[in-house]
C-alpha cells in the first residue's frame, strides 16, 4: 500500500473499504500528520454530501507496531475499537509488507491481522468482563447475566442482558426475533441507558438450530450497521459465557457472515473477508470551513 495520502493540488487521498458492508474511509498520515475538527469529520461521513462512511481511519506511524490505527465515529468522537477496519487495515499493511502477520497499534493496544486464506484473522485480545472496567453504573453483579427491567422501553425486550468489553463497551441482549427489534427506537434508548456511563453499542442476538448467531446491532455515535466486528466478539463472548454457544461460532449480520473463536489461551479471534470498494480524494471545498 504506498504511501500517497498526504494532501495533494487535488485534495486529500483516501479509500473506501468496509468488512461485511460495515464501511470506512481511509486516510494514510504516516508521510504527512492530518488534524480534522468535528465538523469536518461530519462533512466526510454524510453520505449525501461528502464520502460517506460508518467511521474514518486514520492511519499513523508507530514504534510498536507496523502502523497507529485511529477511529473515529462521524461526530468526531475518537473510539478505541473496530473489529472490522482492524480487518481491513491488517489486509492494507500485510500487502505494503509483502508478509502474512502484521500488528496493528490502537487506543485499545496492539493488535496482530493475519491473512487466512481469502479472509483476515484479528486477535482482538482477551474479552473485559469486571463491572467497572467495562464499564457499568452501580452496584457490582456478574455481569454473564444482569438484572434489568426494560419493559418501559420494550415489551420485547428480556428482562436481563449480558455486558463485555472488547475494546468498547458493549450490551448483549438475547432475543426471540431479532427482525421484531426496531433498531431506531430501541437502540438509541438503550445506547444511552443510565446503567452505560459511556454509553454503549447494543447487540440484539438470537441463538439459531444450527448453533449460529444471528445478530443485528446499534453502534455507539453511528447508529445501525451493517456488520460490527467488536459487537460480533462480545455477543461470541455473552453467548459463550451462558452455555449458548461452543469455542467457535458463526456470527450472521445483516452484511454477511464472521466466524469467532477463542484460541488455546482464551482470546479473541475474528475471522472475516474484507473489500475495496473504490478509491480518490476528499475536495478541499469539503473541508473548509464556513465563512
Amino acid at each position: 500500500m504506498p504511501e500517497t495520502s498526504q494532501r495533494t493540488e487535488n485534495g486529500i487521498f483516501f479509500r473506501k473499504m468496509h468488512g461485511l458492508g460495515n464501511d470506512f474511509v481511509v486516510i494514510d498520515a504516516r508521510k504527512s500528520p492530518l488534524a480534522f475538527n468535528r465538523s469536518q469529520f461530519a462533512r466526510i461521513a454524510d453520505r449525501r454530501f461528502g464520502v460517506g462512511c460508518d467511521q474514518l481511519i486514520m492511519l499513523e506511524t508507530s514504534r510498536n507496531a507496523d502502523a497507529r490505527m485511529r477511529i473515529f465515529n462521524p461526530d468526531g468522537g475518537e473510539v478505541q475499537a473496530c473489529g472490522n477496519a482492524t480487518r481491513c487495515i491488517g489486509h492494507l499493511l500485510a500487502d505494503e509488507a509483502g508478509r502474512n502477520e502484521v500488528s496493528i497499534e490502537t487506543v485499545a493496544g496492539i493488535l496482530r491481522a493475519r491473512r487466512s486464506g481469502d479472509d483476515i484473522a484479528v486477535d482482538m485480545g482477551f474479552p473485559v468482563l469486571d463491572w467497572a472496567a467495562i464499564p457499568l453504573a452501580g452496584a457490582a453483579r456478574d455481569t454473564a447475566r444482569i438484572p434489568l427491567d426494560l419493559s418501559a422501553i420494550s415489551p420485547r425486550l428480556p428482562h436481563w442482558f449480558s455486558a463485555v468489553n472488547m475494546g468498547n463497551p458493549h450490551g448483549v441482549f438475547f432475543v426471540e426475533d431479532v427482525d421484531a427489534i426496531d433498531l431506531a427506537i430501541i437502540g438509541p434508548a438503550l445506547e444511552t441507558h443510565p446503567i452505560f456511563p459511556e454509553k454503549a453499542n447494543i447487540s440484539f442476538a438470537k441463538i439459531e438450530m444450527d448453533g449460529s448467531i444471528r445478530l443485528r446491532v446499534w453502534e455507539r455515535a453511528a447508529g445501525a450497521t451493517l456488520a460490527c466486528g467488536t459487537a460480533a466478539c462480545a455477543t461470541f463472548v455473552a453467548a459463550n459465557r451462558l452455555g449458548l454457544a461452543t469455542d467457535q461460532a458463526r456470527i450472521r449480520l445483516p452484511g454477511g457472515t464472521l466466524t469467532i473463536r477463542h484460541s488455546a489461551e482464551g482470546r479473541v479471534i475474528m475471522i472475516g473477508p474484507i473489500a475495496q470498494s473504490f478509491t480518490g480524494f476528499i475536495a478541499p471545498d469539503l473541508l473548509a470551513e464556513a465563512a
